[in-house]
Parts: structure tokens; C-alpha cells; sequence
């Protein structure tokens, strides 16, 4: 599968990472909540495969892109009726 398809279902999951990040990790600061989904969101998008493999140029960009979506996400999770309830 080419790496944009796997990346693509990667982000669609990011929603749920996100919540499941919240759940477990509640307590701690933002970032600590935004550093947890990033490396479970690596490891799922197998970022370390990706890189070997030429398909990502630049990890450090990366990261920091996928970052930037986590931090999205949040932000409109957080900004929901779901912060609500």
C-alpha cells in the first residue's frame, strides 16, 4: 500500500487517539496528553518503518506536522459538546 493511503487511514484515526489519550491520561498537562498521542500515533502510522523506507524525508517535519493535527483535533474536541458532558 502506498504510504499515502496508509497515512490518510492514520489521520482518520486521530479523533479516537486523541479521546483514548484524554481517558487515560486526563490528569496530566496538554502537553504531556499531545506528546502520548503523538508517539502512539507514530507508532501506528510505523513512522520508524516509513523513514528506513525513503518515504519520509524529513522525520523531524513529520512529527511536527502530525503534531499540528493532534493539536487540531484537541482543539476542536475541546471546544465541543464532548468537553462538555
Amino acid at each position: 500500500m502506498n504510504f499515502l493511503a496508509i497515512l490518510l487511514r492514520g489521520i482518520s484515526f486521530i479523533p479516537a487517539v486523541v479521546h483514548g489519550i484524554e481517558a487515560l491520561f486526563g490528569s496530566k498537562s496538554g502537553a504531556d496528553k499531545k506528546e502520548a498521542a503523538l508517539s502512539f500515533a507514530s507508532a501506528a502510522l510505523s513512522l520508524t518503518d516509513a523513514v528506513t523506507a525513503k518515504q519520509i524525508v524529513d522525520a523531524d517535519k513529520f512529527c511536527d506536522g502530525l503534531g499540528r493535527i493532534i493539536g487540531g483535533v484537541a482543539a476542536c474536541l475541546n471546544a465541543s459538546v464532548w468537553a462538555k458532558s
